[in-house]
């Protein structure tokens, strides 16, 4: 059957479309976008088509979440390819690129082959599976890039694990831009961190934990900019949590090097400050980090240093949690709070409504090579409606993900994603809204 969606403010950076329009849904495809739409169609096709009136809406592009743990193979307890699904699409995201530290890792074309059958089965979201950089990630030999491309991976990273070996990091970036492929730099030198627990600074030091200081981010940063430099290469940096980073990633663009990065809601939303009660469900890599780093993420979200908000959704099973602070895993189950927190930036006029889809559609689309990110007739039809007016109130217990592991518990939120809708099916509603 043929959907119109009516009445709601279409935004779409991609076309500096910023309006009231009309969307009609074929066989998976937009059909057509107007501001007429609905009325012409009514004195045609009356009966043949399903229209969902929208008004008070933002329908965008669909989200695309460039950043996620999916678990499975190997830690189906924390979670499957199809509950991280189920958490996406609740979460407005239509797409979602999966990180390849699972047991075994993805760094072979059959790993690779098993996820996306495990995304087809689930039929939620579009998942985009990330290959490792190295065999096991444990960086020491390239893997094979070539055959995880013919796959299905859409970039490579051995996220989790740095890749310490700057010779590795040069022959990966000269071959994976060969092959057109984006390396994502979990950037962390070990010497550094050690053993670090949370930001090196005041409470590490009245909390008695282990620091993490932020050069052991920012000279992983440095190198990655001079080895892209060298090479003439690209590179994207994930979750940036420093003012330094920051710093040197703005240099890096307006020298016109090719650099992209992201960050993620905790690194604008809290910070250090808010371990005193050493909830481990705050524990995260990197660490959260000083109100001056806050404002700085935030600076480099306004001026387009940094690209890309992605959640590092990262779900754990109580088990992993529920530990001494130095035993529990890093990490947050984040598809399902993205959205709200990230709203509020708009909120705070540190971006736009144009300017914050960009960051969480059209730019990592962009920077993966996806054909999503747009609303154009001939397109597939996977949009987000978005209920900027909406209060909600967290509820982990209520996740579609199997990790409930959320510092957010409890947080009261506006404005949500009520409709997701991928290939031209709708795959979430939310109660509040009435079809």
């Amino acid at each position: 059957m043929k959907i119109i969606l009516a009445g709601a403010r279409l935004i779409d950076p991609t076309k500096k479309i910023d309006a009231q329009m009309d969307i009609l849904l074929e066989e998976g495809k937009i059909a057509k976008i107007n501001s007429a739409l609905l009325k012409s169609t009514k004195s045609k096709d009356a009966g043949k088509v399903k229209v969902i009136e929208l008004t008070g809406m933002i329908v965008t592009p669909g989200l695309i979440d460039m950043h996620t743990h999916l678990r499975e193979p190997g830690f189906e307890y924390k979670e499957t390819v199809a509950s991280g699904c189920a958490a996406a699409v609740a979460g407005g995201f239509t797409s979602i690129a999966c990180m390849p530290n699972t047991s075994p890792v993805n760094d072979n074309r059959s790993i690779t082959e098993f996820i996306r059958r495990k995304a087809l089965e689930a039929d939620l979201a579009n998942v985009y599976p990330i290959g490792a950089i190295s065999v096991n990630s444990e960086g020491k030999q390239l893997t094979e890039f070539w055959d995880l491309k013919e796959a299905g991976v859409v970039g490579l990273s051995d996220d989790g694990n740095p890749v310490m070996d700057a010779a590795l990091m040069r022959r990966a970036l000269e071959y994976a831009y060969s092959l057109g492929l984006p390396v994502i730099s979990h950037c962390e030198d070990k010497n550094l961190s050690g053993d670090g627990l949370i930001n090196e600074g005041y409470y590490s030091t009245i909390l008695g934990l282990n620091g993490i200081p932020s050069i052991a981010e920012e000279a992983m940063v440095a190198r990655d900019i001079i080895i892209a430099e060298f090479t003439n290469t690209r590179v994207h940096i994930a979750h940036v949590s420093t003012a330094g980073s920051v710093r040197l990633i703005r240099d890096a663009k307006k020298r016109g090097l090719k650099i992209t990065a992201e960050t993620a809601p905790h690194y604008f939303t809290l910070t250090d400050e808010a371990l005193q009660g050493y909830d481990t469900n705050l524990k995260v890599n990197p660490p959260l980090r000083s109100p001056q780093d806050v404002t700085a993420i935030k600076d480099g979200l306004t001026d387009g240093t940094i690209d890309v908000i992605a959640c590092d959704h990262a779900p754990h099973g109580r088990t992993d949690k529920e530990l001494e602070f130095e035993y529990a895993q890093n990490g947050i189950s984040g598809l399902e709070t993205s959205l709200g927190l990230s709203l509020n930036l708009i909120r705070e006029k540190i971006l736009s409504w144009p300017e914050l889809i960009a960051k969480m559609s059209a730019n990592p689309a962009r920077i993966l090579n996806l054909p999503k990110g747009a609303l154009s007739e001939g397109s597939d039809a996977d949009i987000t409606v978005i209920d900027p007016h909406l209060k909600w109130t967290v509820d982990i217990k209520a996740f579609c993900s199997r990790g409930k592991n959320s510092p957010f518990s409890r947080r009261a939120m506006q404005g949500k994603a009520v409709m997701t809708i991928v290939g031209g099916e709708i795959k979430y509603a939310a109660p509040s809204l009435k079809l």
